[in-house]
């Protein structure tokens, strides 16, 4: 059995134990979701058509998860005007799966209950024996590592000063 039904301005066809993903819906996380607007149910060959919807017709459906869609990049661009604008978008969306689709007037199936195991009784703890005071040692100290002097840099070697060829010509020119 499948229907057509519409949600969030976008219609879907869906079958029992499909998993869509549709606009954000204000539920939380495991509620139960009717939709009631049902275009569409068909069964084989057996198809009804609303108009616009099916009157008393439902699909069940149980809400997963409410999340952030994929990144939607905005850029917008004048060319040679030097204008330039870049936004992202991510779209909230809600994940349901489909539990039941129901006809005009049919009821719900009986949900399966399942049986949680027993919570075990809370054992009760028992107070820590009291240690008396001096029976608690200090906390050893760590002995203290010796740092290594920094080395001592060695002041640059003084360069020879030293004339240049030009000034040995000059100067030479000078004593003659």
């Amino acid at each position: 059995m499948f229907a057509v039904i519409k949600t969030g301005g976008k219609q879907y066809k869906v079958a029992k134990g499909d998993v869509l993903i549709i606009e954000r819906l204000d539920n939380a996380d495991g509620e139960a979701v009717v939709f009631d607007q049902v275009l569409m149910l068909g069964d084989g060959d057996d198809i009804t058509v609303g108009s616009p919807v099916i009157e008393g017709a439902q699909v069940r459906a149980e809400l997963l998860e409410t999340r952030k869609g994929a990144k939607i990049i905005v850029f917008k661009k004048r060319r040679r005007k030097n204008y330039r604008r870049t936004h992202g978008h991510r779209q909230y969306e809600t994940v349901v799966r489909v539990t039941d689709i129901l006809a005009k007037g049919a009821k719900p199936a009986a949900k399966k209950v399942v049986a949680k195991p027993a919570a075990k009784p809370a054992e009760t703890k028992k107070p820590a024996a009291a240690k008396p005071a001096a029976a608690k040692k200090p906390a050893a100290k760590k002995p203290a590592v010796a740092k290594k002097p920094a080395a001592a840099k060695k002041p640059a070697a003084a360069k020879k000063a030293t004339a240049k060829p030009v000034a040995k010509k000059a100067a030479a020119a000078k004593k003659d």
